[in-house]
């Protein structure tokens, strides 16, 4: 009996890529939960920015590396960018708008200040 190869007649074996995970896919996922869940507290809605303002840079980089070679990365690599990108823009709108009601709250406190003198 004769074995049957799958080997093409030349003998080249075409092997696609491997396909690897984007660098920070799974840091920028996690760091855009983590604003999502600072962004909530008046003081901590700072750090939501930060943290924000940090996995929107990190997701622009990613995006264009795998734009610019779209056959070595990972869909789901993608899929985790994206997420965190999203998470992170929801959590600097909630931020944003928790940071100006907490700094309003602060400037009315201080401006009904001088005013506690006269109350005895």
């Amino acid at each position: 009996m004769e074995e049957q190869s799958n080997q093409p007649a030349g003998g080249n074996f075409y092997h696609a890529p491997l396909q690897m995970n984007l660098p920070n896919s799974n840091t920028i996922l996690v760091i855009g939960i983590l604003s999502l869940f600072f962004c909530w507290w008046h003081i901590l809605s700072i750090i939501g920015i930060v943290l924000s303002i940090v996995t929107l840079s990190l997701a622009r980089k990613e995006l264009i590396l795998f734009y610019t070679q779209p056959n070595n990365f990972t869909l789901s690599s993608l899929n985790n960018v994206k997420a965190g990108r999203v998470c992170a823009i929801i959590g600097l709108i909630i931020s944003l708008v928790v940071f100006v009601f907490a700094l309003l709250m602060i400037i009315g406190f201080f401006t009904l200040f001088p005013f506690w003198g006269m109350v005895e």
